[in-house]
């Protein structure tokens, strides 16, 4: 039994779950789960190391307590903000003609190599989302199949130096040692989408309070993530500028919204900014049009970066909408009208055992998606945030086939002495024959 631990770092909430993975069962129980307001973070970025690890150590102590396990290792999220993506390619010779995991890594270690990284960034995950053995492309995984040559193209997800020193300087505070980092739109992915959806093309977005983040999965496989700087927190900031209301009350109308829709109201009471014991009246009508404006232009703003991804005509599978923002009043039927006739749902975390009632929304699709990152669901191959080589197969048959080679290599190192030495033998007796 392993446990594993979430730890996702949000711009309004910091999220810590804890959970049992039964790898011999392949079974995920959900054992204990802390959620704490964020403090120190702004825009999906660090601020304030001391305040944004007391915000994870209040959400990692509710967790312990509740699973009754102190667990250290932990699987972090990292948020678009600090990320940038390129691509890259790898091509290595197969020897013996037959492609194992070994060839498979370092045709990824290759393209990895080949990679035209910033100074200033580190690799955070590498993808590969193509195969190609000898002339036949689009292979899902090359594994056992006969070739000479194998080609890679790789998606390369790569973060800000000093923003993930950051990271690690507030988790080193909170006590806690890294297992892995995972980007954001990676892990709502892991979460929320459908094996068919990956395979035919589909765009996730993970909208939360202050960034979206935005994944493109082609043929199973991630092929581009960007973010934009927009989230529910706008629609918070919109309200209290066109209102000139403090931002709790801007907030409690943005919750309440569908409420209000559906009670018909036409007027509600709302506190005065700088003065809150006075009260002033707000028209439904105003508050509808202010938040119209910013859905309308976060999804044409959306639109766009999926248009400039040069992927959409390859997104047959449509819109998955997840995060917090899709708990926003008919958010599923307003978005249809923006991506140019895509089907768009929004996005669920999967059933897990044990999953909290409250985790079933969609605003917890990454902390969800981290545990199953936990458990390699959906992963073929990858190079993790430790330049570690993962695959669904296990690391034992990988050292196990280098320890075969290795094998093989001494035994026909053996063979070679063994047919010398008597070579060298009987000529060095011919040799005392011919002295006597």
């Amino acid at each position: 039994m392993k446990n594993l631990l979430a730890i996702d770092i949000g711009s309004s909430k910091t999220t810590a779950i804890i959970a049992n993975y039964d790898e011999e069962i392949d079974n995920l129980t959900i054992s204990g789960v802390g959620i704490a307001p964020s403090k120190g973070i702004k825009k999906g970025a660090i601020t304030n190391i001391d305040m944004a690890s007391r915000s994870i150590r209040q959400a990692l102590s509710d967790a312990k307590r509740i699973a009754g396990i102190d667990v250290k290792k932990a699987i972090v999220s990292v948020s678009s903000t600090y990320t940038k993506s390129i691509t890259s390619y790898g091509i290595v010779n197969v020897p013996g003609n037959e492609i194992t995991l070994k060839e498979i890594n370092r045709a990824i270690q290759t393209a990895l190599y080949n990679a035209n990284i910033p100074q200033d960034y580190q690799v955070l995950q590498a993808i590969p989302y193509d195969f190609k053995v000898d002339d036949l492309s689009e292979i899902e995984d090359p594994a056992g199949m006969s070739g000479s040559r194998l080609e890679v193209a790789l998606h390369i997800i790569t973060a800000q130096k000093s923003g993930l020193e950051n990271l690690k300087k507030t988790l080193k505070l909170a006590n806690l040692e890294i297992e892995n980092f995972v980007a954001n739109a990676y892990a709502s992915g892991l979460a929320t989408l459908k094996e068919d959806e990956k395979e035919l093309g589909v765009a996730v977005i993970d909208i939360g309070a202050a960034t979206s983040d935005l994944g493109i999965f082609i043929n199973k496989a991630l092929r581009h993530t960007d973010h934009l700087a927009v989230g529910s927190h706008h629609i918070t900031n919109d309200l209290s500028m066109a209102l000139h209301t403090p931002l709790a009350d801007a907030e409690a109308i943005k919750i309440n919204f569908e409420e209000y829709v559906k009670s018909e109201k036409d007027i509600i009471e709302i506190s005065v900014i700088g003065n809150e014991e006075e009260k002033q009246k707000a028209s439904i009508t105003t508050i509808t049009q202010v938040i119209s404006a910013r859905i309308e232009e976060t999804f044409l703003l959306l639109n766009k970066e999926i248009e400039e991804s040069g992927l959409k005509n390859k997104i047959g599978a449509g819109i998955v909408l997840t995060g917090g923002f899709t708990n926003f009043y008919n958010i599923k039927e307003i978005a249809l009208q923006f991506f140019d006739g895509l089907p768009v749902r929004v996005g669920y975390p999967k059933k897990i055992d044990g999953l909290f009632e409250n985790l079933k929304s969609p605003e917890f699709s990454t902390s969800i998606g981290l545990l199953l990152y936990g458990k390699k669901e959906g992963l073929t191959y990858e190079i993790d945030s430790n330049r570690q080589f993962r695959s669904k197969y296990s690391l034992e048959e990988l050292i196990k086939e280098e320890k075969e080679e290795e094998n093989e290599k001494e035994e026909i190192a053996s063979i070679l002495v063994d047919k010398t030495e008597p070579n060298i033998f009987q000529k060095f007796k011919a040799w005392l024959s011919n002295l006597f």
